[in-house]
């Protein structure tokens, strides 16, 4: 189990990312069509295309800019408030960043915090307004209470159950944002694909490390 993880890690984890949501979009989308425009799968495909880009041209060792390239690439893609919502998201991890070629256990729960500290200005959502932030603050909190004692891949594993958790719980909510807070109670009984888009990411990250340290 990796005690460490840097740059191609998290080369890894981005482009295991970018596999779920290529494999889930239609999923989404599906999703959407019931409380938005039925366009986030696409939307989140193009987001994650961009990074896939952004890796696989991506030279040297410095994450700093891998992420701060990321951000600008994913807020450049239409979709509404997702890539300006993730963009904040890298640019966040890409500030922690700064200086660093890898990080252990309790510096990754620092860097997706700072990922998500990043987010939050540009989003006021809290857990059960039925966002991505249902998903992405419980994968933290899940991610900081494991990095003491845990190894990453355990800790990620955690993050990855709480965030699907944190995306099936908001079938009982009801929206309080975006145009899906405009249907009111006929926003109950379907996933919010915001936060089902977050659990796929953070299933791609967590798979990328099994896969790099299965035998």
């Amino acid at each position: 189990m990796p005690e460490t993880i840097g740059h191609p890690e998290f080369c890894q984890m981005l482009l295991a990312a970018a596999g779920r949501i290529r494999t889930n979009h239609e999923l989404l989308s599906q999703l959407d069509s019931a409380v938005g425009d039925g366009d986030h799968g696409t939307t989140m495909l193009r987001v994650m295309e961009a990074v896939e880009k952004v890796v696989g041209e991506h030279s040297g060792t410095d994450l700093k800019q891998l992420f701060s390239t990321a951000a600008w690439a994913v807020m450049g893609c239409d979709g509404g408030s997702t890539g300006p919502l993730l963009g904040s998201f890298f640019l966040g991890l890409s500030d922690e960043a700064a200086g660093q070629t890898d990080f252990n256990c309790p510096g990754l729960a620092t860097l997706f915090a700072a990922g998500i500290a990043k987010l939050q200005k540009q989003s006021r959502a809290q857990i059960g307004d039925k966002t991505m932030m249902d998903a992405f603050l419980p994968a933290l909190a899940a991610l900081q209470a494991a990095a003491p004692a845990q190894d990453v891949e355990s800790a990620l594993q955690q993050a990855a159950t709480a965030a699907a958790q944190g995306a099936e719980a908001t079938r009982t909510m009801c929206a309080k944002f975006g145009r899906a807070r405009n249907l009111g109670e006929r926003s109950v009984g379907t996933v919010d694909p915001g936060a089902m888009s977050v659990a796929l990411l953070f299933d791609g990250f967590h798979s990328a490390l099994v896969a790099k340290t299965s035998p």
